[in-house]
This record gives structure tokens, C-alpha cells and sequence, in this order.
């Protein structure tokens, strides 16, 4: 079977086309966004979902180039195909931390490159000025109305937000620039604006007060992303090399990429997308599951802020969000959830339609595992001895919860001495977060009937209940299991129950003890 070409890094449409690369078809989707849109459309998704791809396709859709269209599905729409003329800007290239200096010459070439394609002088001084020079000018010379496309139009601010001085310098620069849509919105066919983050209306679109964004809309909640059905049926010839060279079953195999790589959810409908980057990453590496997305992005900055704003670690998992909690992305006003949900780390899980409240959760397994490696990193400083680390997952897998306590204790051990281990919710922390870079099914502060279970782990075959008790005894520990029955969900499930009570020593700083008792479900 020919290897088929990936689009693996290409952002350009007609590259794509031209090459006969595979493409999974949004034409439809987005003959429905610019067929409906009224004023300036605005959408946010993480880094590496395809925004990119999309503006590149509708520069080229609205310069007309049916050539490249043929066979998708807005090739049998009623889709006119005029030549508008197009001004497109990407900030994402330039590294802004040297102020308006470099953002100023960044605009400025990509004006001068939209004047000389659309045949227009750029005669003021300005910025702002030149850009709605441009808008009318283009319309008028052309007889159509223009179209503004401005992709990453927050990396500028990204790039500066460590930098209080040069991020308002910034910030104003660009609400000026962007408010020049507004009073040229007579002369504008499309304008989209795309990025990683939502910065709050006010400080940054408060002149766009007809700006329409579709970041959590139902109805463009795939526009980025593959779904499961196009992921199926785009991807075959993929799915069957790879389930025969590794003599798979191909249910089992289509289940596990599911679960590493799908699972991002951008609105209340239940639709769940893959990060095009991971999957296409996975299909030209021969079906090796790596954390692809994950490693083109350094989650430092959002470490530190989780440090910063003492975040409950554990408390990441099922978070709660209102609607209003996804617009506080400021420099004086963050929110850590939020920020974490535009980044990509967080995902839609649910939506309580009558709290109007989010559930938020990690993704997908390849998010889950290594965001828990990045915090342990972070807050332990392990050594790299990952063969050491991936035998509890071996161990737990096979019954063996004596040997994986073990390893946990040598984990411990590691940890330098500065870092402070002050109360039981760290080392629960801690035994969760090495329990999940594993790829466990791990869940911390489990809701029982009678109270919550400290750690929970789930295998096709065992269920571990850990107690913690620090400076306590494991009996204690493991009398608390049974006196609270944490277990009885589990009764009738067929697999062999264990609890397991640990009690640390704050002064050795480390697993004090343990006792492990087995029962069987059944």
C-alpha cells in the first residue's frame, strides 16, 4: 500500500492542494461561517489546531481560486466565486518583546505586501491610517468589498505579558489598529480574527462592539479539529497500514488513539475534536503514540502561574467554570482555568445548561500524562529515571500493589530536601501525579456515599483504594477504607479489590509504611 502525503506542518491551502495531500473537507462549514456572519467573526482555539490552515483556505476562497476547490463540498454549493481583494496579516512569526518597534515593521510589510497585490498607494503615516486607506482604496479600485483576515492577533501580547510596560504599549497599538474595522466596516465583506486567547472585550476590542465570537458556538465547534467520523473515514488507508504492521485488532486500536488524542470539546453540544498536529504526527510516525501536540509548547508560564495562585493540583480535574470565567484573560485579571482551557490543557467535559456551569478536565490521555510529568518536574524535580517510574504501571496492571509501593517510596526518596513536603494533600499530590504520568486511570478525592477515597486506580482487571495518613499509621489507613466501605461500588465488578493504607513520616519526608489488603469483587 503507497504511503499517502500528510499535510504534517503545512499551513498553506494551496500548497496542500497542489500537492494532493490529504485533506479532511471544512469547506462546508466554512461556506456556512462566511454565508451567515454578519460583522468581524472571532475565534479562539489552542496553538496547533488548524486556525492557520482555515484562514489560509479562505484567503484562497476569497480570492477565487475554484481550481484548488474542485471535488470538496463548496465546489457544489452556490458559491460565487468573485475575486475580492484580500488583506491577510499572521502576528505569529515575530518575536515582539522589542515593543511597537517590531510590531510596527511586522504590520507595515504585510500592508505593503496587501497594497501591491491589490494595486493601491499606502499614502498616510500611520498605522491605522494606512490600514483603512487600504480598505477603501481596495474596495473602491476592485468594485468589491474587501476581506481582513488576522491570524494570532494576541501574540503579541503573549509575547509581552511578562513585561507590564511594552504589553500596554502594545495592547493600545492594537486597539487602535483593530478599531479601524469598525469605521470601515461599510467597505468589509469578511473579516475573521483568530488566536490562542480571548483578552477581555474591553481592554483590546472595545471598539469592535459588533464582533461576533464563535470560539464557543455550537455550530463551528469542529471548524478546528477532526472529529471521530472524519477522523475514520479520512485516515483508512492510515488505520489499516498501521493495525497490519502491528497486528492489531482495529476496534481496539481505533479506541486507543480515541482516548489519546481525541477529547477536545469547544462548546456546550457534545462533539469532541482531535488536535490535527498529534494525529497526523502519530499516522507518519508509524503509529507510535507520543505526546506530539504537547511537546511544540512549554507549559512554564502556566506552571508558574498555577504556583503563583496556589492552585489545587488535584482540583484540575472535574473544574468547575461559569460562562464569565472564559473572558477574564487580562494581565491584571487571570484565571487560571481558563487560561488552562484556552491553552489546550483543559477541555469541555460537560455543561450544565441550568447553572450555565462548565466541567473541565484534561482532554485526552497524551495531555493527561504529560502535563503530570511537567508538574512533577516542576514541584519535585525528579531525576530522569523514567524505567524506575513506568514499573508502577507495570506493577499495578499485574496485581502487584507491593512492588509499585515500593517504587513510590524510592520516589520519594528522590525528592531534594529544600522542597518542603508540609502537609498530606502534597504527598497525595504527589502519588496522583506519578499514578497519572503513567497513564494510569487514576482519580484523587472520589465522592463515596460515606465520604471521599484520597486515590483511586483502575485497571481492566484490579482496583486500588489508597488512604493516606501523614504521621498516622497505615492501619488507621486502612480501617478508614473498610469502616467507610469505599469499596462497594466496585462489589460485583469482577476484579480483585485491593486497599492499600500509607502513612508518611514528616521528618524522614518519606513512606513511613504500608498494609495491603485483597478481596475479590465478584
Amino acid at each position: 500500500m503507497k504511503k499517502r502525503r500528510l499535510p504534517l506542518g503545512v499551513q498553506s491551502f494551496s500548497k496542500i492542494r497542489e500537492a494532493e495531500c490529504v485533506y479532511v473537507d471544512k469547506t462546508e462549514k466554512i461556506y456556512q461561517l462566511v454565508t451567515e456572519s454578519m460583522g468581524p467573526v472571532f475565534l479562539t482555539r489552542p496553538r496547533r489546531f488548524g486556525k492557520s490552515l482555515l484562514c489560509s483556505t479562505l484567503v484562497e476562497l476569497f480570492e477565487g481560486r475554484r481550481e484548488l476547490f474542485k471535488g470538496l463540498a463548496i465546489d457544489s454549493l452556490d458559491w460565487d466565486w468573485k475575486k475580492h481583494p484580500v488583506i491577510h496579516i499572521d502576528l505569529s512569526p515575530a518575536d515582539y518583546l522589542g515593543g511597537k518597534v517590531e510590531l510596527l515593521s511586522v504590520v507595515r510589510r504585510y500592508l505593503n505586501e496587501a497594497a501591491e497585490r491589490i494595486g493601491v498607494q499606502l499614502t498616510d503615516d500611520t498605522i491605522p491610517g494606512q490600514f483603512q486607506g487600504l480598505i477603501i482604496n481596495g474596495c473602491k479600485s476592485r468594485n468589491e468589498k474587501v476581506v481582513v483576515i488576522i491570524d494570532e492577533y494576541d501574540k503579541p501580547l503573549l509575547d509581552t505579558i511578562n513585561d507590564r510596560e511594552i504589553h500596554e504599549e502594545l495592547k493600545n497599538m492594537l486597539r487602535g489598529f483593530y478599531g479601524v474595522l469598525k469605521a470601515s466596516d461599510r467597505f468589509l465583506r469578511f473579516v475573521l480574527l483568530t488566536g490562542v486567547t480571548k483578552f477581555s472585550q474591553v481592554s483590546i476590542f472595545s471598539q469592535l462592539n459588533n464582533l461576533s465570537d464563535i470560539s464557543l458556538d455550537s455550530d463551528y465547534c469542529d471548524l478546528c479539529g477532526i472529529t471521530q467520523e472524519e477522523m475514520e473515514a479520512c485516515f483508512e488507508p492510515e488505520i489499516e497500514r498501521i493495525v497490519a504492521d502491528k497486528g492489531m485488532d482495529r476496534r481496539e486500536y481505533v479506541d486507543k488513539l480515541r482516548r489519546f488524542y481525541n477529547g477536545y470539546r469547544f462548546s456546550k453540544k457534545d462533539l469532541t475534536v482531535y488536535n490535527p498536529f498529534g494525529l497526523l504526527n502519530h499516522f507518519n510516525k508509524h503509529g507510535d503514540f507520543g505526546a506530539y501536540w504537547f511537546a511544540t509548547g512549554t507549559p512554564t508560564f502556566l506552571i508558574k502561574l498555577i504556583e503563583a495562585q496556589k492552585v489545587d493540583i488535584l482540583g484540575l480535574e472535574e473544574n468547575k467554570i461559569s460562562d464569565a470565567d472564559f473572558q477574564k484573560f487580562d494581565v491584571e485579571n487571570m484565571n487560571v482555568t481558563a487560561v488552562l482551557y484556552q491553552s489546550g490543557y483543559l477541555t469541555i467535559k460537560d455543561y450544565d445548561d441550568d447553572v450555565g456551569v462548565y466541567t473541565l478536565d484534561y482532554p485526552n490521555e497524551e495531555v493527561r500524562c504529560a502535563f503530570a510529568k511537567s508538574l512533577l518536574d516542576h514541584f519535585c524535580k525528579l531525576p530522569g529515571d523514567e524505567s524506575s517510574q513506568s514499573s508502577i504501571a507495570t506493577a499495578l496492571s499485574g496485581g502487584d500493589a507491593e512492588k509499585a509501593m515500593n517504587v513510590v517510596r524510592t520516589i520519594f526518596a528522590s525528592i531534594p530536601y529544600g522542597i518542603h513536603l508540609k502537609d498530606e494533600r502534597y504527598y497525595q499530590t504527589i502519588v496522583h501525579l506519578v499514578f497519572r504520568m503513567m497513564g494510569l486511570r487514576c482519580l484523587s478525592e472520589v465522592q463515596t456515599a460515606d465520604g471521599r477515597i484520597d486515590t483511586l486506580v483502575e485497571t481492566r482487571r484490579y482496583v486500588y483504594c489508597f488512604e493516606f495518613k501523614l504521621n498516622g499509621s497505615a492501619e488507621e489507613a486502612l480501617a478508614q477504607i473498610d469502616s467507610k466501605d469505599y469499596l462497594l461500588p466496585w462489589h460485583g465488578s469482577g476484579k480483585k479489590l485491593f486497599k492499600v493504607g500509607v502513612s508518611f513520616d514528616y521528618e524522614k519526608r518519606n513512606v513511613k509504611e504500608w498494609r495491603i489488603s485483597e478481596q475479590y469483587g465478584a
